[in-house]
């Protein structure tokens, strides 16, 4: 296990390096995207809009932050991961055609967004559920929020961050998957305990 502190923009050679069970920690630009602005960004693209902002090189979080107004400004009050899988559906193509190099949540993904993490360049880092607060406090500022439209989970929130994490390569760029791998891990474990049962499932 080795850990990395990283600066947005992230480089793809950078993102090389890391392994699964490496810890990052990132510092930088971090944009929020659940559901509703991946399908929105996807949709931009096909239609060759501009997204609001350049995405290469920067960490998506999988979230819903809870949010304050304190005069002009937005404070993240907590900013806790959203179940990934419910991006398993976009992530393949948000990493293809928007180049971010480190997707954040918690709960893993599956085989597409692994593939295109490898081929692209990109990892998946776990954050600890329940942690909301945690990941707040190294959100130094609310740059802005885009598509305040969709309300106010599914907006496209502009964090500056320090130090972002632990963050847990569960998914690197080559291919590995520690929850695939588990889960592999897991059902063979088990058609094992039933062949020494003398149980058929």
């Amino acid at each position: 296990m080795t850990v990395y502190k990283l600066k947005t923009p992230i480089t793809e050679e950078q993102i090389r390096k890391l392994k699964v069970n490496d810890v990052l920690y990132v510092t930088g630009t971090i944009v929020t995207a659940r559901d509703q602005a991946h399908r929105r960004a996807l949709e931009y693209f096909k239609e060759r809009r501009q997204l609001p902002l350049n995405l290469e090189g920067l960490a998506v979080f999988h979230c819903g932050p809870v949010v304050a107004k304190q005069g002009e400004k937005w404070i993240a009050v907590a900013a806790g991961p959203t179940t990934s899988t419910r991006m398993d559906i976009f992530e393949d193509e948000f990493i293809k055609d928007f180049k971010v190099r480190v997707v954040i949540g918690k709960g893993g993904m599956g085989k597409r967004t692994t593939d295109a993490m490898s081929k692209y360049g990109a990892v998946y880092g776990a954050f600890t559920g329940g942690a909301a607060v945690l990941a707040a406090k190294t959100i130094k500022n609310v740059r802005g929020v885009e598509w305040f439209d969709l309300g106010v989970p599914e907006a496209m929130w502009i964090f500056e961050v320090e130090e972002f994490g632990p963050l847990a390569i569960a998914i690197d760029s080559h291919g590995n998957n520690l929850f695939t791998d588990v889960q592999k891990s897991v059902e063979e474990r088990k058609q094992q305990i039933y062949q020494k049962l003398g149980i058929t499932p």
